[in-house]
């Protein structure tokens, strides 16, 4: 394979643990007062925010159901595939 070919999928699929540990850290309530936990809290949202929240405001309304994170994860999963193919 090609090497930037494996460095964009290596990428892709290092942002899908990124917005994975976006989805684990939604489901618990982290004390945020450590500087650490509040930095990477921080990262993981300014990181995944920008790609979410055109797919939040693209799908309709769920109940509070957010599954922007499911969406984006399986079109990183079908890119990555398309890109892979490629070399």
């Amino acid at each position: 394979m090609n090497p930037i070919i494996s460095l964009i999928v290596t990428f892709l699929n290092f942002y899908n643990f990124i917005l994975l540990a976006r989805v684990l850290l939604s489901w618990f309530n982290l004390d945020t007062s450590n500087p650490t936990i509040q930095g990477i809290v921080r990262f993981i949202h300014d990181v995944t925010e920008p790609v979410l929240q055109p797919v939040r405001q693209a799908l309709p309304a769920m109940g509070g159901l957010d599954l922007s994170p499911l969406v984006v994860f399986f079109g990183i999963q079908i890119l990555a595939q398309l890109i892979a193919g490629l070399g």
